[in-house]
């Protein structure tokens, strides 16, 4: 079990994760004013190989509120529940969406977390080097909570890169670049496989 917290550059997250024999659980909270203020909690469960088998998420703020139940079975794909009441006061998608859009998908991703980053890295092995890795997610925006299709890809740069003792992460460290559209970014691994430095986003403290 490892407790770990990222400051980001619009708010902060904490999640409690249990990683190891090819599986991942994680609980966390995260908080943050953009685009508005929201208070965030989700559980993660992945299974064999690292592949989701439920993501539930809740997400409210000032007089309102959003759920998302999104689990994938092996043989029966992908199915979705969602909810909401209130009105967050700026416009944005309603929660859930239509699975079949990302029924390929083996991952989940939700947004603005570093957790999910986690399990394609690990299971393409690309902290230690290989090949660019293509994938479709099952991508959920935060605090909306809609899930859309998402194609990604995680091309390893470089690794080994130092590491000081007594910091939160594990070394030695490795650069992968994250590309979805016309967005990229050079985000840093530690040796477990766990986001260090997102930037833009937010870094391990």
């Amino acid at each position: 079990m490892r407790a770990i917290t990222w400051v980001k550059a619009r708010g902060a997250e904490f999640a409690e994760i249990e990683l190891g024999g090819g599986e991942l659980r994680a609980v966390g909270v995260a908080v943050s004013g953009d685009p508005v203020p929201y208070r965030l909690e989700y559980e993660l469960d992945c299974g064999d190989g690292l592949v989701t088998r439920r993501l539930s998420v809740r997400s409210w703020g000032a007089g309102w509120g959003r759920h998302l139940e999104l689990t994938r079975d092996p043989r029966q794909g992908w199915a979705v529940e969602a909810g909401s009441d209130g009105d967050p006061g700026l416009p944005g998608p309603q929660p859930g969406g239509d699975p079949s859009g990302f029924a390929a998908a083996l991952d989940c991703d939700l947004g603005e977390c570093p957790v999910t980053n986690t399990m394609p890295v690990l299971r393409r092995g690309l902290l230690a080097g290989g090949e660019p890795a293509e994938f479709l997610m099952a991508w959920v925006s935060v605090p909306w909570l809609a899930v859309t299709p998402s194609r990604q890809r995680y091309t390893h740069l470089r690794s080994g890169l130092p590491f000081e003792p007594g910091l939160p992460w594990s070394g030695p460290l490795s650069v992968i670049r994250y590309e979805s559209g016309s967005f990229s970014a050079d985000v840093t691994f530690d040796a477990g496989g766990l986001v260090v430095d997102y930037p833009g986003l937010g870094r391990m403290a």
